[in-house]
């Protein structure tokens, strides 16, 4: 039982924490070896649109083949295509098609991994023996540790290394994630009694249908698309332009990781107490926290308002996420699991892109003030729907 859930976590934890400094070191690396911040950005698309369409066209293959299969086998792609840049940086050197490539190629590992292995939490946390609240909690704490890990690491490996040796690093962690999920039984990443496996789908876009056809999936989905959105315009544009325009651009990495640190504490008490209140407050405290904590960012104050706004951001997030991913598991027949939860992690791989871009088209045309203000409002209205909203108000006793 022990050995099950440890494989489990450890092999989420690895994998995610790898895919966090990946995300944070390969655009470092494309500048510093580049010297183009639009070659930066490149990259970025070329790795987001193709995992949106990995996670459309994969879901569907998750529920079809066992998943512990599907996860290892994400990862090996993931090692591999990672590993391509050290070696070609040897040899021949390094160019910018050489990152779009790699960021192409490793975007089929991402999404599909994640997918997987959210996809076999009901069946590990069966054979494990735990409540699967109890599980998803623990694994949303590993999960804010690893992003609150991930860009620190990020940032003193590509300091200390030459840049592109942190990608040998990260290769590593991949390779690493693919042995310990190897090492789960078969047996117990498959549900008892969870059904036949799902036929061949017609359409790339049936997890999307599925989602859009039930209205508790579709205001979950449509809630976690609306907290990217804001969390990605507001990590990835207002606070670095904010505290670049004051004069303080370190502070940046000290707001993001109080937002971490928030997520982290969100969802340990969800994994301490998740079954022991109502998940409804649980999201709904969530919901509300977000609120209080961007309407306090938005104010722009001083730096310890920031700190304070993002701490308080994470905290709300780190509850309402795991109230959310508990929600699709119970809902979703285990044979569409993959599916479903392939189309929202392509939905969510795009999104960020959209706050980020949108975020900066504001700031352009209407100033950083308004930018704030136009985000908090934004979440402000996405409380209101979710709370007139019948199924997410009966939020554990309604079923897709």
């Amino acid at each position: 039982m022990h050995r099950i859930r440890f494989f489990y976590l450890a092999g989420f934890s690895v994998s995610l924490l790898g895919n966090s400094i990946t995300a944070i070191a390969l655009p470092l690396v494309v500048l510093l070896t580049t010297g183009s911040p639009l070659g930066a950005g490149i990259v970025a698309i070329a790795a987001a649109v193709p995992a949106a369409v990995a996670g459309l066209l994969m879901g569907a293959l998750v529920d079809r083949v066992n998943r512990r299969t599907a996860a290892v086998l994400s990862d090996v792609i993931s090692a591999v295509a990672l590993l391509i840049l050290p070696v070609v940086h040897l040899t021949v050197g390094l160019e910018l098609g050489w990152f779009v490539a790699v960021a192409v190629l490793s975007s089929f590992g991402d999404v599909p991994g994640i997918t997987a292995r959210e996809a076999m939490l009901p069946a590990v946390a069966d054979a494990a023996g735990l409540d699967p609240a109890k599980l998803i909690g623990i694994r949303e704490s590993l999960s804010g540790a690893s992003f609150l890990l991930g860009p620190a690491a990020a940032g003193i490996l590509v300091a200390t290394l030459e840049p592109v040796t942190v990608l040998w690093i990260t290769s590593g962690l991949a390779a690493l994630a693919a042995l310990l999920t190897l090492a789960l039984p078969a047996r117990a990443t498959v549900l008892v009694g969870g059904g036949v496996p799902a036929p061949a789908q017609r359409s790339m876009f049936r997890g999307l249908v599925i989602i859009f056809r039930s209205p508790l999936l579709r205001g979950l989905v449509l809630l976690g698309l609306a907290l990217a959105i804001v969390l990605a315009a507001t990590q990835g544009m207002v606070i670095p332009v904010h505290f670049a325009f004051q004069g303080d651009p370190q502070l940046v990495g000290f707001v993001l990781s109080a937002l971490a640190a928030g997520l982290l504490v969100g969802r340990g008490g969800f994994a301490v107490l998740g079954h022991r209140v109502p998940h409804r407050v649980w999201l709904v405290v969530g919901l509300v926290l977000v609120a209080v904590g961007f309407s306090v960012i938005a104010v722009l104050g001083p730096a310890w308002s920031v700190l304070t706004g993002a701490a308080v951001v994470g905290l709300g997030a780190g509850c309402m996420n795991a109230v959310v991913g508990l929600a699709l598991v119970d809902v979703v027949a285990d044979s569409q699991r993959g599916t479903v939860l392939g189309a929202q992690n392509a939905l969510l791989t795009l999104v960020p892109a959209v706050g980020i871009g949108a975020a900066a088209v504001l700031i352009e045309a209407g100033g950083l003030q308004l930018t704030t203000i136009a985000l908090a409002a934004l979440w402000v209205v996405s409380v209101v729907a979710a709370l007139l909203t019948p199924p997410l108000r009966r939020l554990g006793s309604t079923a897709a």
